[in-house]
């Protein structure tokens, strides 16, 4: 990519696009191209063609999807697939449609199977039953692969897919219901030790609720106090991090420096499994992650680990030989991740 590239980032508000943006333009890339969910809806077709017959990305990061934790990932399990694959079928044959140099897709690492050997190689995708609450969001991630694969197979693009472990960082989604593990930790915890400071205002401005009655109700029904913090789960499942901004930094590097062939030996008969894992090579139990969270935010509370809560999968963890050499490693260890967000979180 050169400095005055044209480069398409759908997604930029969410927590991978926004990292993605920042480190693009840290980086002195001047053209970069954004729309909001209003100004263009990437389930619809139509919307846009007409997007990249006017704009003509040269270069397009496709962060742009449905997330959610395991609640709203079993609850809406139509929306997930659905909104998905429409995003992930729309950006990339139109990228195919109008020329774009390159394309970055991102995934997940949802994609493999519920037990599949760890750490999880990228061979092992599609080869058993997936993790039934993700099992549409990991579906739509598959075709987001094997659609970047094919295209460039057939038609000769170069459409990179990536599978970044559990991401966290700046802009993250923190709401109670809906987040992922880690941010939605923090805030229980963070909001534990208000309440067990008796730092009333300060719980009722967090939430937006009118009095500290009313927001202690709301609490209680996600099992927080000042006393406790339930967290679901037996607390033993085993979890891979992986700082947003490292994410960031090494999809800029993909970008710039591979291509499509270098993510398959010269050797295969057979080209799949292009995709890249992209973790720390490094995991840590839901127990361990609650108390490391708890000691950086100076909770003195008790942790309730409600065991009829499902707990997913027992453990996760990306094997990352392939990312490493492709030439990139991680820079930021967890708990100063933890830090970081924390801090972020407050201000």
């Amino acid at each position: 990519m050169n400095k005055d590239s044209k480069i398409y980032i759908a997604g930029h508000r969410g927590l991978v696009g926004s990292a993605i943006k920042k480190n693009l333009e840290k980086k002195g890339y001047l053209n970069i191209v954004v729309r909001t969910h209003k100004e263009l809806d990437l389930t619809n077709e139509v919307a846009v063609s007409n997007f990249f017959a006017s704009t003509k990305p040269a270069y397009v990061f496709l962060a742009a999807a449905k997330v959610g934790g395991i609640v709203a990932n079993n609850r809406y399990r139509a929306d997930f697939i659905y909104q998905n694959l429409m995003i992930q079928n729309n950006v990339i044959h139109q990228s195919y449609k109008h020329g774009v140099t390159k394309l970055l897709f991102l995934g997940s690492t949802c994609i493999y199977p519920k037990n599949a050997h760890q750490p999880m190689k990228e061979e092992y995708l599609l080869t058993d039953t997936l993790e039934y609450t993700n099992e549409p969001y990991a579906i739509a991630k598959i075709a987001g692969i094997k659609m970047c694969e094919s295209y460039n197979l057939q038609y000769n693009t170069n459409f990179i897919s990536v599978m970044p472990t559990n991401l966290y960082g700046p802009n993250d989604n923190f709401d109670l219901e809906k987040s992922h593990v880690l941010p939605a930790l923090i805030r229980k915890i963070y909001l534990a030790k208000l309440l067990s400071e008796a730092k009333y205002d300060a719980v009722v401005k967090d939430l937006g609720v009118s009095n500290i009655i009313e927001a202690e109700k709301y609490l209680s029904s996600f099992g927080v106090s000042g006393d406790s913090v339930e967290i679901w789960g037996s607390g033993k499942p085993k979890r891979e991090f992986l700082w947003s901004e490292d994410m960031a930094e090494a999809c800029t590097f993909i970008m710039e420096n591979r291509n499509f062939p270098d993510t398959y030996s010269d050797d295969e008969k057979e080209i799949r499994n292009t995709h890249i894992n992209i973790g720390t090579g490094k995991d840590i139990s839901i127990k361990e992650l609650a108390e490391t969270i708890k000691k950086v935010i100076g909770y003195k509370g008790d942790f309730v680990f409600n065991a009829e809560k499902p707990d997913g999968t027992l453990r996760k963890l990306t094997d990352v030989s392939k990312l490493h050499k492709l030439g990139w490693e991680h820079t930021i260890e967890l708990e100063d991740g933890i830090k970081k967000l924390f801090q972020w979180y407050v201000k």
